[in-house]
């Protein structure tokens, strides 16, 4: 073990991890970002509050059993640097690393008990072909890895290959994914509670339709996280 050690501190001697937020050499116990830059990026505190700005997104649209953004989205910062490797750079370990920082969230939460499957908000399968993978499977690898939850990805599909969301206004968003998703199995899902990850949610209009699509499903209960809300 102590020569395995070893070669891994060589081995950062030579090529040392790199800070996403600052480009400064990562310490041995810190992952993708340092610990000041992590200090700087706010947190919310939907994990512990019903009535938050997440929740408020559905209000009047779906029923949901609680939601939650890990923290509050601010251009120019640490976060941003991150999710942005994690979309376009091919960082997947980004995403394992914030969906593990979501996992230690709901594990204190009271309003996020008793999940049966975690649901990655899913790409078109030419777009993930494209990509290589699908950024929300990486966060919900990162919480599956603490909460030992299993992911299900075969029920809820996208069918639809959507133009991308960022330049649109809300009502455009609202219509871009209208409906995009589908229903495979009616029978898997029927009583269970849900949780659906996304990474940065704006409007919502992609998971209000997400979840308009899972509650065909009988007795189904839904709640949704992500890492940032903007």
């Amino acid at each position: 073990m102590w020569i395995t050690s070893l070669f891994d501190d060589f081995i950062s001697l030579i090529y040392p991890k790199i800070c996403l937020g600052c480009n400064n050499p990562l310490l041995k116990h810190e992952e993708c970002i340092c610990t000041i830059c992590q200090f700087h990026i706010p947190k919310t505190n939907h994990f512990k509050e019903k009535k938050n700005d997440l929740q408020k997104l559905f209000w009047g649209k779906v029923q949901l059993n609680h939601a939650a953004a890990l923290y509050e989205f601010v251009k120019d910062s640490p976060l941003q640097k991150m999710i942005h490797a994690l979309k376009y750079e091919e960082n997947q370990e980004v995403g394992i690393y914030l969906g593990k920082q979501i996992a230690y969230e709901i594990e204190d939460s009271t309003l996020l008990k008793g999940i049966d499957y975690i649901i990655p908000v899913p790409l078109h399968p030419k777009k993930e072909k494209l990509r290589g993978y699908n950024q929300s499977m990486s966060i919900a690898k990162g919480i599956q890895e603490i909460l030992k939850t299993e992911i299900e990805i075969t029920t809820l599909q996208r069918t639809v290959d959507t133009e991308s969301q960022t330049k649109k206004n809300k009502y455009s968003r609202w219509e871009n994914v209208g409906n995009v998703f589908e229903i495979r199995d009616l029978e898997k899902l029927k009583h269970k509670h849900i949780l659906l990850i996304d990474d940065v949610v704006t409007t919502g209009s992609t998971l209000e339709s997400c979840v308009t699509t899972l509650q065909q499903i009988e007795g189904i209960k839904v709640s949704i996280v992500t890492i940032a809300i903007a």
